[in-house]
């Protein structure tokens, strides 16, 4: 018998059962512990930037900026447990998504990683510039996008395809904020062209953040294809 013929699965829930090789179990059991791990550290990534900047605490940022190494170090990680369980195991159903997925898990939350060590670097150079008004939108922004992160890991841990459509329909919320802070900076610049340069840095804050809030839905979506084993053929402003 080979071990695909002893796998066993529950259908918990869009969860892999358990395996009569229990060492796929224990792969199994590493590779989500990997994905895990890696989204608990760019979740913290994320908002360690976001405070730098509105505190503009240097240090705080540099700190994202240097533990940005260990965020691609878990992406290798996962990424060679994965194609070794591919080659090796021949997962199917529900592991073989599980499987596929966190190598595209680890694509989006290695992106996120790098667009928090983007805004910890223009925190630092903001640092020493007086701050303009258009900063107050900011906070409330990374604060949506810092919890969509949250949610949609939380999501992931549980499986739970409904929670990760929830935050995959609060993407258009960041997409609006990102569209009202851009037209009042470009106004900023219309008015003061001294003020471009700051500006132009609030601005690629905004993409990164707006960029976060993409990649999290994107995780999202693969949390849906995970469960159900479909991918989403509807556009957000039809479910909202």
């Amino acid at each position: 018998m080979t071990e695909k013929d002893e796998e066993l699965h529950s259908g918990n829930g869009g969860k892999p059962g358990r395996h009569l090789v229990r060492s796929f179990d224990q792969d199994l059991n590493q590779l989500n512990a990997l994905i895990v791990q890696m989204g608990g550290l760019v979740e913290h990534q994320v908002a360690n930037a976001a405070r730098a900047l509105i505190d503009r605490d240097v240090v705080m940022a540099e700190e994202v900026r240097e533990r940005d190494a260990e965020a691609d170090r878990l992406e290798e990680e996962v990424d060679q447990l994965a194609i070794r369980l591919l080659a090796t195991r021949q997962p199917m159903a529900i592991d073989l998504r599980v499987v596929t997925m966190s190598l595209k898990l680890s694509n989006d939350l290695e992106r996120i990683g790098d667009y928090a060590k983007s805004i910890a670097k223009r925190a630092i150079r903001l640092a020493g510039n007086e701050p303009l008004k258009p900063m107050v939108i900011i906070p409330s922004m990374a604060e949506m996008v810092q919890g969509m992160v949250k949610d949609v890991l939380d999501a992931y841990v549980d499986r739970d395809s409904d929670r990760a459509m929830r935050v995959w329909r609060r993407d258009s919320q960041v997409d609006d904020f990102y569209d009202s802070l851009f037209r009042e900076l470009i106004t900023f610049i219309l008015e003061d062209p001294r003020n471009t340069t700051t500006c132009i840095d609030l601005m690629f804050i905004a993409k990164n953040l707006e960029r976060i809030g993409d990649h999290t839905t994107n995780i999202a979506e693969k949390i849906h294809y995970m469960v159900h084993g479909t991918q989403i053929n509807w556009t957000r402003t039809e479910e909202t």
